[in-house]
């Protein structure tokens, strides 16, 4: 069992005592620390030329670095990916790692598992006629859009479910198309309001 670490000023003696001359055992003696510590000491200073707490490697990774680089390929790729998925498929790689490694994985890359938007499914015909019509329009005046009448369709629940989906994305980027969905209003089901 290891005890507490000596400061950086003991340390500093160690090495000034053993410059000037000193053995382990008198340095030992002198600063009432054990001979292997004061050896320990003088082996880092001697190998580091520092007394300095070096920073420790710690737990190395379960998954590789290629096994990482794939996962954070196939978030950014499939945004609508889930967890699980991703977990069977680096187990089939032979890496069997918890849902929370690869979403840590996934976070440190920048991709977090977000709601994604819904958005009107527009073709590029819809988006150039909005533009058109905006350009058009620029210059009437606030009287003139006092007289418009603005309404709107709801959507009731007949096709697809409104259930939350996930998509793995990073920030400021909620409105790309890859990480919405589109949403269709079709006959039946809207009423106007």
């Amino acid at each position: 069992m290891k005890n507490k670490e000596h400061t950086r000023q003991v340390r500093d003696t160690v090495v000034k005592k053993f410059k000037a001359g000193f053995g382990y055992k008198k340095i030992s003696q002198a600063l009432n620390i054990p001979r292997s510590t004061v050896q320990a000491i003088i082996l880092k200073w001697k190998e580091y030329q520092t007394t300095a707490n070096l920073p420790r490697p710690g737990r190395p990774s379960k998954l590789s670095a290629h096994t990482r680089r794939r996962l954070i390929r196939d978030a950014a790729k499939r945004p609508m990916i889930t967890l699980d998925e991703l977990q069977r498929s680096t187990a089939e790689v032979g890496d069997s790692v918890h849902r929370t490694t690869i979403s840590r994985i996934l976070h440190k890359s920048g991709l977090y598992g977000r709601v994604a938007r819904r958005k009107p499914f527009l073709k590029d015909i819809h988006k150039k006629c909005c533009l058109k019509f905006a350009t058009s329009h620029l210059g009437d005046t606030p009287n003139m859009w006092k007289k418009v009448l603005w309404s709107d369709e709801t959507k009731i629940e007949l096709f697809g479910n409104n259930a939350k989906r996930y998509v793995w994305r990073k920030s400021n980027t909620a409105h790309h198309p890859e990480h919405t969905i589109p949403t269709v209003k079709h006959g039946g089901g809207s009423i106007m309001v």
